[in-house]
Order: C-alpha cells, then structure tokens, then sequence
C-alpha cells in the first residue's frame, strides 16, 4: 500500500499519489461538502455500486485522517479551508 504523507508545512499535494490528487481536485471543485458517491460520480466510479465505492470511501477517509481533506459528522467531505 501506497504511503499517504501527512499534510504539514513542506508537504506538497503533488507528493500524494495520481488518484489521491485527483480526489482531492473534486472535493475542491465541489460546490460544499460532498459524500464519496459523488466523488465517484466524477472520478467515473459506478457509485451504483456499493462495493465500487468502498475504496474510495477508504481513500476520502485517509485524506482526512491525515489533514488533506475534513470528514463532516453527517459522512460528507470538504477541503480543510
């Protein structure tokens, strides 16, 4: 498994693997906060299907984890500013 870096100062977004950046330019792009299924919608994902989107899901969860992106109580994502 690909090591994700924690977003510190000196850490740049184009040090995060292809995918991950690609993620995260949709939850920036997005009008507000969105749910993976919608991420997906963009990234071509079939969100119709639930096993599709689980490791995107995991994905969102990692960015979050490490500072990239916040994680809302209600499950949606938005960029951290």
């Amino acid at each position: 498994m690909m090591m994700i870096p924690h977003r510190t100062s000196g850490v740049e977004e184009t040090m995060l693997p292809p995918d991950y950046q690609r993620i995260l330019a949709v939850v920036r792009e997005a009008a507000g906060p969105v749910m993976a299924r919608q991420v997906g919608e963009v990234l071509g994902v079939d969100a119709s299907v639930r096993a599709r989107l689980e490791p995107l899901r995991g994905k969102l969860v990692r960015l979050a984890d490490r500072g990239w992106l916040r994680k809302l109580s209600d499950g949606r994502f938005t960029t951290r500013l």
